[in-house]
């Protein structure tokens, strides 16, 4: 019934918008191709004269008002219409200063479940439509201080529950820009099409089990899922907190790693990041070697490659990656294993959405639409696919702690400790650095498709120990669709995933847009 009711509810919200955000003083023309731009070329054309934060927010805005509903692509929930006005302030502020912020005037997509004061945040449902937050989430607020833009906001998986689709009550289903008819994943869809669409520069997700790296992988992106409590989680719309993370995606992995350094770090109303002081590097960047490979080992996780329903081309893909880690100077060892693995993982999710979306609630105080997920279950306001999660989710009603110890964050529950000390002590055993797989091993599903082999690799290594992991492009299948590997480190090791990460696309440059979404003729 209520999924009737999204195409002319998204439809004002945009036309609305639009109105205030496109006025009738367009800024002047310029050559600058935002094509695949980067942060870098963005910011040295601000300085060369090429280029204005206002003409640059201009062009995504007219690409947004071309292709997200005209295609049916459908990754914007909304745009922001104050986005030109707040590229006038840091244009005129440039020409003061003479001085750049790190990401300054760069226009970025945020998941609907991250807290905007000045957009509405509903996590997909129609539950929480008109809801506004009193603050940023803390993510939000560090980018918009290094001088980012938010240009809007993405669809997702209604309350984050679908690793495997992007589709909400509040504005449908979103699809894949590099083959419409199949779905981008979950849950973080809307920002990675948009991203991978050239909609946006770049964006933030979130990621519970891979709703990072999932739509990374199937949309030809970079995404990062940090170490637990190395990145606030404070004003995101929890699912699991105990294994939520946000994080960037990007179209190369600098990018990712410029925002990643902004949004990292202590944040005192996330206890959890007490865990990342003086573990936090000064400059990420500086590990962005094209040579970090040589000498680095490699270990080939191959219980997520060897599997009955893996598609070959996915499968060929990954064996040419690591082929191609092999050339750039890694030694591999292959195969890699966590011994009782199967073990070690029976059970280990905990249902705590109901105790965390309770507390998100009250966090919005006297404006919050709804007091609790009782109230949502009754309002009857989400599609179908939700209400059986909720009716679970339900069932949990003793907080976490005082239910199960199973149920408290990663670094106090023993099973997860167990599970970590594994892992790290197959590291230590094999002697490796880092070790990878293939994100998924299959390709992306028809929209609709709920039956087929997905291929979800990513559901419990990193979200269950904390580890971080960063996936990128290895190329496309020959239907063109994208693929990705997932690199795996110990706790606080960014800087050397990062470095691995770079030198593989420097040496494989995987990356390509979507051919549907060209660039605009002037």
């Amino acid at each position: 019934m209520h999924r009737k009711t999204v195409p002319s509810f998204i439809t004002i919200i945009l036309i609305s918008l639009w109105g205030i955000s496109c006025n009738n003083n367009k800024p002047a023309k310029t050559q600058f191709n935002i094509m695949e731009t980067t942060i870098a070329k963005v910011h040295h054309a601000f300085e060369n004269g090429g280029l204005t934060a206002r003409q640059l927010v201009q062009m995504y805005l007219d690409r947004i008002e071309a292709y997200d509903q005209s295609t049916k692509l459908n990754s914007i929930v909304v745009v922001n219409p104050n986005a030109l006005n707040k590229a006038d302030e840091l244009d005129a502020e440039f020409k003061k200063t003479g001085k750049l912020r790190p990401l300054h005037g760069i226009p970025i997509i945020v998941k609907d479940n991250y807290d905007t004061y000045d957009l509405p945040t509903t996590g997909g449902s129609l539950a929480m439509k008109g809801s506004i937050a009193p603050d940023d989430a803390f993510q939000v607020a560090k980018i918009r201080e290094a001088g980012a833009i938010v240009l809007g906001k993405s669809n997702m998986a209604e309350w984050a529950f679908s690793a495997y689709k992007t589709e909400s009550s509040i504005a449908g289903i979103t699809r894949n820009p590099y083959d419409l008819s199949r779905v981008p994943a979950g849950s973080s869809g809307g920002t990675a099409a948009s991203v991978a669409a050239n909609l946006a520069l770049a964006g933030l997700g979130t990621d519970t089990g891979n709703s990072i790296r999932g739509p990374s992988s199937h949309n030809n992106l970079v995404g990062i899922r940090s170490t637990m409590g190395a990145t606030s989680r404070d004003g995101i719309i929890p699912l699991m907190l105990r294994n939520d993370i946000g994080g960037p995606f990007a179209r190369t992995v600098e990018d990712a790693v410029r925002i990643y350094k902004v949004i990292a770090g202590y944040d005192p109303k996330d206890s959890i990041t007490k865990r990342s002081q003086g573990k936090i590097a000064d400059d990420y960047l500086q590990y962005l070697d094209p040579n970090s490979l040589r000498g680095a080992r490699i270990g080939v996780l191959r219980r997520y490659i060897d599997t009955p329903t893996a598609d070959p081309e996915m499968i060929a893909l990954t064996e040419k990656a690591i082929a191609d880690l092999k050339a750039a100077g890694a030694e591999i060892v292959d195969p890699f294993d966590i011994p009782n693995y199967d073990e070690l993982i029976d059970g280990i999710w905990c249902n705590v959405f109901q105790h965390d979306v309770n507390n998100y609630l009250a966090s919005l105080g006297k404006n919050a639409p709804l007091h609790s997920l009782q109230e949502i279950k009754d309002s009857g306001l989400y599609l179908p696919y939700v209400e059986k999660m909720i009716e679970g989710s339900l069932k949990k009603i003793i907080p976490p702690a005082e239910r199960d110890p199973i149920c408290i964050d990663l670094y106090n529950s023993p099973k997860n400790i167990a599970f970590s000390q594994a892992v790290n002590d197959a590291m230590d055993a094999a002697g490796i650095d880092a070790f990878i797989y293939p994100t998924w091993s299959n390709p992306p599903r028809l929209v609709g498709d709920m039956e087929s082999p997905a291929g979800d690799n990513s559901q419990y290594i990193s979200p269950h120990t904390g580890m971080p992991a960063i996936t990128v492009p290895t190329g496309f299948t020959e239907n063109g669709l994208p693929a990705g590997i997932t690199f795996i480190g110990r706790h606080f090791d960014e800087p050397r995933i990062m470095g691995y990460v770079y030198a593989y696309e420097q040496k494989t440059s995987h990356r390509k847009p979507p051919p549907g979404f060209a660039r605009l003729s002037k």
